[in-house]
């Protein structure tokens, strides 16, 4: 049976995940936060760190102690069933058509401004991203983890810099007094900020690769999520003290307009560069994620497939390609329909948070420990979260139901079977 290469190290591991969990939101998120909650969205940082916590410890423990391509898939057939694994995997899969998508074009768009005229439309914008997607992914993961490292410190250089040049001091950094009053707002606000965190799930697809994973994929997790919890807060102080938020431009523009403020027109082009980059980070791993996701269900239950082949790099080639079309197949979709990106977004959310509650569900009875008290937190935490997505709940509920009800007689895979003797 043919295995995935152990190319990734500590160091790429916290890369690939600290840019995947900033990607878009670095862009986004802190305006819109501090718009919903002003100066009071410090306060929310730092609850949502903590709280984020026991959901990243889980899947760190899951992670050393099962560490496979498939991911929460892999996690619930070990708890569960394969019936469950299967629903879960294509589950996963299903955010193509709404999730990656959105996160394409808003990639796109930040690279039009430096195409030249001819190839400077979106659909156009769109499908160079979807192909440079294609090419780093059969690149390799070794390959990929060195320029995702280099996107996070490009990243951190450009935080920095605003915190330098902005004269950031020790009055701007007070935390504002909490009473009664400050609950909804920074309630509100969490709301908004925990999509910031959404990209573990993805991250634990790759713990197979990793060179040590029972030891650099639960590091790689912890660290990636606090070096990403602080470049948010840096930047959410920033974007407070010159107040680029509280209106709809800021809400997709503040990094470029605190560009101007504080490095003259200049940097417009680098600015646009960066926020390329940041965005192709996270799409990035999605896309290798749900490759290995695909490739993961082909080695267990279709083993000489070319789904289950790998390529002489050690990559899933056929499935990488087949989820690059699949992924351009949609950007034209969603772009000449013109459909709401928000819609996208809230559906795709609906997916990650139920992948994420799944996840929780094995952990609880996989783990022991404190290891399971963590898990119990972290389900609490998910399904409180998972209620609070209102109807788009009910379309992540309404497909894995379908994946999971059993319309034909279950069937024991090669790996099942290999696993129970």
């Amino acid at each position: 049976m043919q295995q995935l290469r152990q190319d990734i190290t500590l160091l790429s591991g916290i890369g690939q995940l600290s840019t995947t969990l900033m990607g878009t939101g670095l862009f986004m998120i802190p305006a819109i936060a501090a718009g919903i909650a002003g100066h009071l969205s410090l306060w929310a940082w730092l609850i949502l760190f903590v709280a984020i916590c026991p959901i990243a410890l889980t899947f760190a423990a899951l992670g050393k102690r099962y560490p496979n391509a498939g991911g929460t898939a892999y996690f619930v057939r070990q708890a569960f069933s394969p019936r469950l694994e299967r629903a879960v995997a294509w589950l996963f899969v299903s955010v193509i058509p709404v999730g990656v998508p959105p996160a394409i074009a808003l990639a796109a768009g930040f690279l039009q401004p430096v195409l030249p005229a001819p190839l400077d439309a979106p659909l156009i914008a769109q499908t160079l991203t979807v192909a440079l997607l294609i090419g780093v992914n059969l690149a390799g993961s070794k390959s990929s983890g060195r320029l995702q490292t280099l996107i996070a410190l490009s990243i951190f250089t450009l935080v920095a810099a605003f915190f330098w040049v902005g004269d950031i001091g020790s009055k701007d950094l007070v935390m504002p007094a909490l009473n009664a009053s400050s609950l909804w707002p920074i309630g509100a606000a969490l709301g908004v900020m925990f999509w910031c965190f959404v990209g573990i799930e993805a991250f634990a697809h790759m713990g197979e690769e990793f060179k040590n994973p029972q030891r650099d994929f639960p590091l790689a997790i912890l660290v990636g999520c606090f070096v990403a919890g602080a470049t948010y807060w840096a930047c959410s102080a920033v974007i407070l003290k010159f107040g680029a938020y509280g209106s709809p431009h800021f809400d997709s523009a503040s990094i470029p307009w605190l560009s101007d403020k504080l490095f003259g027109r200049q940097m417009a082009s680098v600015i646009s560069v960066i926020g390329f980059l940041a965005c192709f980070a996270s799409i990035n791993l999605y896309t290798q994620s749900l490759a290995r996701m695909v490739w993961a269900q082909a080695r267990d239950y279709r083993p000489k497939s070319a789904l289950a082949r790998l390529s002489s790099r050690g990559v899933p080639a056929t499935a990488t390609w087949i989820v690059g079309l699949v992924l351009l197949v949609f950007c034209g979709v969603r772009e000449l329909s013109g459909l709401d990106l928000e819609l996208f977004l809230k559906l795709a959310n609906g997916i990650f948070v139920l992948v994420y509650l799944l996840a929780m569900f094995a952990a609880f009875k996989l783990l022991n420990g404190l290891a399971k008290v963590l898990a119990s937190i972290a389900l609490i935490l998910c399904t409180a979260v998972f209620i609070c997505l209102g109807w788009s709940m009910l379309y992540a509920l309404g497909i894995f139901t379908l994946l999971a009800v059993p319309w034909k007689k279950e069937t024991k895979s090669p790996q099942q079977s290999f696993d129970e003797q």
